[in-house]
């Protein structure tokens, strides 16, 4: 039995394919009939590189979903050319129960008790989906409305199937995104994912002549502009940004981008949400992302620079000063960035249809309503970056944090006078308002007073009775009662040049909290000892003259780091794509790759026609005040040269390699050596939109790997589907060098990733697969040259003639091969005669024809019809 949730009549006529395939497991005995009688088409779309339709399929038990139990097919004309999957076998004897024994609204106060979450208030169904499928408000807990679905959850420890509530919280109290399983008996949370994924510190190219293979690729990509091509306009928008492939201000300098949105991704401009020509919006957010300042950390509405009515984004920079003095510049190139993401992967097949983020998907595939919420200079944290990535149809979040400088940061407050207090106080400045500079402000402290109490408090929350006071001094004002807000303001109200607040607990100062349009004046928070101490000062008639200063070293903006932003949007991308669009927790097993795929799509986008394999490629370095030749926040730099980067596969069971950050990485140079065998063979391509070098078909076929794996994959599993999206796009061209990349690193034939889910049972190995599976000897071609050697009809149907050559004598060896290297067919003949093949046996397809004698062998491509 097959439950088709999706209306399209395609959805339909992949059921038949789908179950015929199904049964032949069955047959081979990977299942039962009852294992695979019960399942959903969750969602599918059509691959442009591939020619397939990638359909994803859920398996369930008594209609309730196995929790990431997916099943992924690419069918071509109705046949099942790829089946990968992350099902369970023995269903029957594994699920622990039929009924619930809590309500979903039970699950939901269960899951916040214990992620320490406040009690839901309000809570409230918005919409019944199904008998087990319901959407609750927000509970004032979450920034989303929270669903909740019945599924069966694998305990790994027994392998058993409990029936649990599925559930997310977008957390308002932090930045955390939790899907989390409730048991539906004990209300226990049995499995969490936090969908926020954190990522903080922890020779010239050639240019050869295209090939066949690579003029095939040119051909697919014109063909796929072709289809994509919409009748959109420029809206002539212009950015003072580090523009792509730029990595950070280390590495290149700014300019001023004009109309860089790509005319298929972004048909309308950047700022369009309506596809209808001209912008929705002026400031820093369009269809496929709004980027905003949030320097309180809260996640609220924040400042966004304005372009206005021309769009010009061309705003000053200058790095020798606090970051708050330049987030025009910082916001912009964070909103560029994440356009420009946005628009080369969507060449790549991260379109509508599999699941990008758009607000407004023209093609009306896909969900929509999920621009990407991107924040700069975000006050909730530093030293890390976040993406956080729902199904389609939900906005993500992207937060870019400030980097701590090396070296302590100077205090900003000095005591000028009197002597006997003179010294450095250090302190944190507020999210609100602007920041101090290197001008310094040199005044005497003045206690705030107001009409709330006598003898007064100094919080400021009342109407101040002493104003002609603090008429340009610096306020000092105790924290509690009102919002660090209202104090400042009423402060600056009165004439205040800055305000010290006083922290009214022991223990850190923090960056004070809240929003203002209004405030003008800077302000600090120090200490409560020293708060206190200068109080008692100015209690006993003491005049204290103090000077606000920011002398430095300023914090680095991780906005500007190009490459972190990079992998971050490349969370978003392997999330959406493995195990198809509207599964967010494929990627939390132990031995997943996620931020290797974001490293390598961060190398890629950053990548410069000067560069070398062997050269080291450190991630991260500007983010931490590194050089560019600096080793950057990964164990080693990238690099083909194993003197730079030794680690093979086998590292990755080593716990001094972190998980998941250590494991990606590993993962990322495996890729990275695959992209540099590509380009050795096809040249480098600057042109990522649409070229055809190595370095393109190197993102093709991660693009298309990702979507081929299946759910909660390992190395293996990845390596598989990058080997799979070679057959489909490019006809096996690349088998042997993909196999060779790998096994170089210990991902070779004999390799075994064990437990995807346990990070210490790989196994390495370096050996290329057997002649029998592929045969990589076949490809050389030291041979007949091509003058003499013919073969036709090419394509052919029953027959093919060859003709060795007008001078050759004695018999010659004729075999043929498949895209996967198999010998599939062989023949001997005499070579003086004009030869002719039966291959009425051949099934449609593309073949390799070997002819070899005594003196020479020579490979040739045939297309069978």
């Amino acid at each position: 039995m097959c439950v088709c949730t999706l209306t399209s009549v395609n959805a339909q006529n992949f059921e038949n394919s789908i179950e015929a395939k199904l049964r032949l497991e069955v047959a081979e005995g990977s299942f039962n009939e009852e294992d695979v009688s019960n399942f959903e088409i969750d969602s599918y779309h059509y691959a442009k590189s591939t020619n397939t339709n990638n359909v994803y399929v859920i398996q369930k038990y008594n209609n309730v979903p196995i929790f990431n139990a997916i099943g992924v097919f690419a069918i071509r004309n109705q046949d099942v050319l790829h089946f990968s999957n992350s099902f369970e076998a023995n269903l029957k004897d594994k699920v622990n129960g039929l009924l619930a024994n809590i309500s979903p609204a039970e699950a939901i106060h269960s899951a916040a008790t214990q992620l320490g979450l406040e009690s839901p208030t309000n809570l409230n169904v918005i919409n019944t989906r199904s008998s087990s499928h319901f959407l609750f408000n927000t509970g004032d807990i979450s920034f989303e409305d929270i669903p909740v679905k019945l599924v069966y959850q694998k305990i790994a420890k027994t392998g058993q199937l409990h029936l649990a509530w599925d559930l997310s919280i977008h957390a308002k109290n932090s930045e955390d995104w939790w899907s989390v399983r409730v048991d539906a008996q004990s209300g226990e949370i049995i499995s969490r994912h936090n969908w926020t994924l954190t990522c903080s510190q922890n020779h010239e190219h050639q240019t050869k002549v295209p090939t066949e293979k690579n003029i095939q690729f040119q051909a697919k990509k014109l063909a796929e502009t072709a289809y994509q091509n919409f009748t959109g306009t420029t809206d002539g928008a212009q950015y003072n940004v580090f523009p792509f492939p730029v990595e950070s201000p280390n590495h290149g300098v700014r300019s001023l981008e004009v109309d860089p949105a790509d005319e298929n991704a972004s048909p309308f401009g950047w700022h369009d949400t309506d596809g209808i020509a001209g912008a929705e919006f002026t400031i820093t957010r369009g269809n496929n992302v709004w980027a905003q300042e949030d320097r309180a950390g809260t996640n609220a509405v924040g400042h966004a620079p304005d372009g206005g009515d021309d769009l010009i984004f061309d705003f000053a920079l200058d790095l020798n000063a606090p970051p708050t003095t330049y987030e025009d510049a910082a916001i912009t190139n964070l909103f560029y960035w994440n356009n420009v993401m946005h628009d080369v992967l969507y060449q790549y097949g991260f379109d509508e249809a599999a699941g990008n983020f758009q607000e407004t998907n023209y093609t009306s595939e896909g969900e929509g309503n999920d621009f990407v919420y991107a924040d700069a200079q975000d006050g909730a944290g530093v030293n890390n970056a976040t993406f956080g990535t729902p199904p389609d149809g939900n906005n993500p979040s992207m937060t870019m944090y400030l980097w701590n400088p090396p070296g302590p940061v100077n205090a900003p407050l000095t005591i000028e006078s009197p002597a006997s207090i003179a010294g450095d106080i250090n302190g944190d400045e507020a999210s609100f308002g602007p920041a101090l500079t290197a001008t310094p402000i040199t005044e005497d402290l003045v206690l705030v007073e107001d009409s709330s109490f006598f003898p007064p408090d100094y919080l400021a929350c009342e109407t101040l009775t002493n104003s002609a006071n603090i008429n340009g001094k610096i306020a000092l004002i105790r924290r509690g009662e009102c919002t660090f807000v209202s104090k400042v303001q009423k402060a600056q109200d009165a004439g205040a040049l800055a305000v010290i607040v006083v922290n009214n607990e022991g223990g850190d100062t923090f960056n004070m909290g809240g929003t203002s349009n209004t405030i003008n004046i800077p302000s600090i928070m120090i200490s409560q000892a020293d708060g206190e101490a200068l109080i008692s000062e100015i209690e006993d008639g003491t005049t204290i003259n103090a000077t606000l200063v920011n002398n430095g070293p300023f914090m680095i903006d991780g906005d500007f780091d190009n490459g972190i932003i990079a992998h971050e949007f490349g969370h978003g991308v392997s999330t959406r794509l493995t195990g198809g669009k509207f599964q967010a927790d494929c990627l939390f097993n132990a031995e997943q790759m996620g931020e290797g795929w974001s490293d390598f799509i961060g190398l890629l986008m950053t990548m410069k026609t000067s560069d070398l394999a062997a050269d080291g490629r450190g991630y991260g370095t500007y983010a931490i005040s590194q050089e560019t030749s600096g080793g950057g926040i990964r164990p080693t730099q990238y690099s083909t040269d194993t003197s730079i980067n030794p680690f093979t596969y086998n590292i990755t069971n080593n716990a001094n390699i972190t998980q998941p950050h250590g494991i990606g990485y590993v993962w990322a140079q495996m890729l990275w050596d695959m992209t540099w065998a590509l380009i050795d063979e096809y040249g480098f391509d600057p042109d990522l939109y649409n070229g055809t070098g190595g370095n393109n078909i190197a993102l093709q076929l991660v693009t298309d790997g990702l979507k081929l794996q299946s759910c909660s994959p390992g190395f293996v599993d990845g390596r598989d589907a990058i080997l799979m999206a070679d057959e489909l796009a490019f006809d096996g061209a690349n088998q042997c060098l993909i196999w060779q990349t790998f096994a170089d690193r210990g991902l070779g034939w004999s390799a075994d990733q064990g437990d995807a889910d346990d990070r210490s049972d790989q196994i390495e190995a370096f050996d290329m697969p057997p002649t029998d599976e592929l045969d990589c000897e076949t490809f050389s071609n030291e041979t007949f040259g091509t003058e003499e050697f013919k073969m036709w009809p090419n394509p052919a149907e029953n027959i093919v003639n060859i003709q060795v050559g007008l001078n050759a004598t004695g018999d010659v060896g004729i075999s043929i091969y498949n895209i996967n290297g198999k010998k599939v067919a062989s023949f001997e003949k005499d070579a003086s005669q004009e030869i002719q093949l039966n291959i009425d046996e051949l099934n449609a397809g593309v073949y390799l024809v070997k002819v070899t004698s005594n003196e020479a062998t020579f490979t040739k491509k045939l297309l069978v019809k």
